[in-house]
């Protein structure tokens, strides 16, 4: 009996990464025809006029519950109907912090790299700095833990078994890239006639960077915080002009290179210490309910 539990859960992990792509893809395409071609009017009208309509809070409530946060219904949908894991266990998981010292200075370092590049070459917008760590709060669940319990908490380490560093972060930071594609066509996106190239510049900066924090914390929270860091910083600087910008000044590029390059290091390293396998949120889960099973 016990055998065919195990065979069963090794079926579900095995497919596990196909489950998750079909249901962002799936929720990422009901996300775009509601938003992009049924409501965008509203969203059009409001950016104009700055009359809110309830076509329009219907617009934000589908963009804040659904849309952003997509990675992350994927993963819970995986976890209720699939694995059959509560939500309080993945959240405990999506929260589990091993060495929370090396977690906190490996992720405070590569926040620092972020906010001494908005310092060095960013524009400030004229907001107060108190909206930086007010900001920051907001967008924790929003944007840090909607995104990164998928991307990192299940795609990457997925990734990773099925093929060698760096390929898998290309993989992943590709998908990333074309996730976020919808919002360089939106005309009332802050992202709508930015560089399309310039932002993918930077996310596989980031794909890369935030590769090595998963890769030497096993912390998807820690993924969280870095990726609602970066985000924040648009409260107070101009966000799309610092990160989207292309080709970008000399001393900017030079500067984006070391981070490029201090995430590979930072990888190599965790992976010639790593003693153990590398596991996804839903696999830590799984070997524990193996364990008590």
């Amino acid at each position: 009996m016990r055998k065919a539990i195990t065979s069963n859960r090794n079926k579900t992990k095995s497919s596990r990464l196909l489950w998750y792509l079909l249901l962002v893809i799936l929720l990422s395409a009901f996300c775009y025809i509601t938003l992009n071609v049924w409501l965008q009017p509203y969203s059009i009208e409001y950016s104009e006029t700055g009359q809110m309509t309830a076509g329009y809070l219907l617009y934000a409530a589908i963009g804040l519950l659904f849309s952003t946060p997509t990675p992350f219904l994927a993963v819970l949908v995986i976890a209720l109907f699939i694995e059959k894991i509560g939500v309080k266990q993945l959240f405990r998981n999506v929260f589990r912090t091993e060495n929370k010292l090396k977690t906190f200075l490996i992720t405070g370092g590569f926040c620092l790299l972020a906010f001494v590049y908005a310092i060095l070459f960013g524009t400030p917008n004229g907001s107060p700095w108190y909206m930086f760590p007010l900001g920051f709060l907001i967008m924790i669940p929003f944007v840090g833990i909607a995104e990164e319990t998928g991307w990192r908490g299940l795609l990457q380490p997925e990734l990773d078994k099925r093929m060698k560093y760096p390929f898998s972060v290309l993989i992943t930071a590709a998908i990333w890239f074309v996730w976020h594609f919808p919002v360089f066509i939106d005309p009332t996106s802050n992202h709508y006639g930015d560089s399309v190239i310039g932002f993918g510049i930077t996310i596989f900066i980031w794909a890369f960077a935030l590769a090595a924090i998963y890769k030497s914390t096993k912390s998807v929270i820690a993924c969280a915080l870095y990726h609602t860091f970066i985000d924040a910083i648009g409260a107070v600087y101009d966000w799309n002009a610092l990160f989207d910008g292309f080709p970008g000044s000399v001393s900017a590029n030079v500067y984006r290179g070391v981070w490029l390059i201090a995430a590979v290091v930072l990888w190599i390293y965790a992976d010639k210490k790593e003693t153990g396998p590398d596991n996804t949120v839903l696999d830590q889960l799984n070997g524990n309910l193996t364990k008590e099973a």
